[in-house]
């Protein structure tokens, strides 16, 4: 009796405190609306298509966890898909996080001046659209290429290399390009970051007992920007897990071998292709769930910044 008087309460309270609230609640509704209808609709309707054969003329058949088994025990390019996008999660999240933090902070101690341009410079590339086809023309397959053509004036090989061809370059310069193209918003979150932190705690450091600069960037930086950290980790994993036209551009769809496929790439191929949308939404199921569990792991990880 005491326990569900406690709960009424409880809950009378909730409904006066958000009554409170109304006008926030008020405001906040129309991006509520949207962000559920375009963002959370999907992804549940996602979810209840993969358990489904769907060809878009016919009504959704259940067929339960077919699509599921089909994937991971009958499809074996989706093995090469899931290998190559983790293979881009380990080594582009990562290093071109560290890189954007790096470049950010360096950036960060030119004078304002120099620092907006050299900041254009380097988030240029992320925001130009098809600019990445420059790697095209440099890796072209014929004489004319930039590579080849240094490779045959200088005697190193006698016939031009086919690079987005050949299996054994795909996927190399795949990361480079991806690499040089991931100076994006995180990159600006970053520099945002760092023009925020109070410098009046560098002062208070070195009375405490901080030595040097990076006793200074673990203690007080790098606590001090853990919003824009956590923003640039989201934006890095969502690049890093959902590449795709970057390989379908410069590899084709499929590339060579399934050299460049993708999770993504993949998805596209049953999805747009072959119109098999149960089968794709399953795809794009476990892509989901690969980039939330990192986003969990990379939000633990970050709570011990500072520590």
């Amino acid at each position: 009796m005491a326990k569900n008087k406690r709960s009424q309460l409880h809950r009378e309270s909730t409904f006066r405190r958000i009554w409170r609230t109304r006008q926030g609640y008020a405001l906040l509704a129309p991006y509520f609306l949207l962000f559920f209808m375009f963002t959370v609709l999907p992804v549940i309707m996602a979810i209840a298509l993969s358990f489904t054969s769907f060809n878009m003329l016919q009504p959704p058949q259940f067929v339960g966890w077919e699509n599921y088994i089909r994937l991971f025990l009958e499809n074996e390019v989706f093995m090469i898909a899931l290998q190559n996008t983790l293979i881009f999660a380990v080594v582009t999240g990562p290093l071109s996080y560290v890189m954007c933090f790096g470049l950010a902070w360096i950036i960060n101690e030119m004078r304002p001046k120099l620092r907006a341009v050299m900041t254009v410079i380097f988030y240029a590339p992320s925001i130009s659209g098809n600019v990445f086809f420059i790697w095209g023309f440099f890796f072209s397959g014929d004489r004319y290429g930039l590579v080849n053509g240094f490779l045959l004036r200088w005697g190193i090989e006698s016939d031009p290399i086919n690079f987005f061809r050949d299996p054994d370059y795909i996927l190399p310069l795949l990361l480079l390009v991806q690499l040089w193209l991931s100076l994006g918003v995180g990159f600006l979150a970053f520099i945002a970051g760092l023009q925020t932190v109070d410098k009046s705690m560098y002062e208070a450091a070195a009375v405490d007992g901080i030595q040097n600069r990076w006793q200074e960037l673990w203690f007080i930086t790098l606590p001090s920007m853990k919003p824009q950290l956590m923003f640039g980790a989201v934006m890095q994993i969502t690049t890093s897990f959902a590449i795709a036209e970057t390989s379908t551009a410069l590899a084709g769809l499929p590339s060579v071998n399934y050299a460049g496929e993708t999770i993504v790439t993949h998805m596209m191929d049953f999805g747009w292709i072959r119109f098999e949308m149960g089968f794709a939404s399953a795809i794009a199921t476990i892509l989901f769930f690969m980039m939330l569990g990192t986003n969990k792991a990379v939000q633990h990880l970050l709570r011990r910044v500072g520590t």
